[in-house]
């Protein structure tokens, strides 16, 4: 890459939620509130860009102190065995600013290709004369892939939550060669 940019994720303006079905009629939201990307790209294009992410699963958040325990247990992301998912790119194709970018996603100690799909808003000037640049993200996966299987059966029929997952977020990067 003859003119690298180095991007650092800006936390303070970025976020990574998901959401579930839940009782087969709703969906329930959550985030991790601690988590950190780089993406390595030439200039402005993204084609050829090194994206990397990791994402500290003890951060989840549901507002429910009772859920995110269980959330952080051996039932499901065994935050204590698995402190970290991460994701690396290994392929990224598009243009004109909508990206799919290719990778691996590890969560639970099980890796799997993910696609995520990237949009790039363009880049401004922050208030401390930083350029910086926004991307929006959004991927499914199935938690089940990750050996996140657990669930109850309602009375009803079918299962407490769902098994597909949506993933969304809204990311600022800072350019690192300023």
């Amino acid at each position: 890459m003859s003119n690298t940019i180095q991007w650092q994720l800006e936390p303070r303006h970025s976020y990574l939620e998901f959401e579930i079905r839940h009782l087969y009629i709703t969906y329930v939201k959550g985030m991790f509130r601690k988590f950190d990307a780089t993406v390595t790209s030439n200039g402005t294009d993204f084609n050829e860009a090194v994206v990397t992410a990791n994402i500290d699963i003890a951060s989840v958040f549901t507002n429910d102190d009772e859920r995110d325990a269980h959330l952080r247990g051996a039932d499901f992301f065994d935050s204590d065995r698995y402190p970290q998912a991460t994701f690396k790119s290994t392929d990224i194709s598009g243009s004109n600013g909508k990206y799919q970018v290719k990778g691996m996603l590890t969560i639970k100690g099980v890796t799997k290709e993910t696609t995520l799909d990237v949009t790039y808003h363009g880049r401004n000037m922050d208030l401390d004369s930083h350029w910086v640049g926004g991307f929006s993200m959004t991927a499914l996966i199935s938690r089940k892939d990750f050996g996140l299987e657990w669930n109850t059966t309602l009375l009803a029929g079918g299962g407490l939550i769902g098994d597909e997952v949506k993933i969304t977020a809204e990311l600022e990067f800072i350019e690192g060669n300023q």
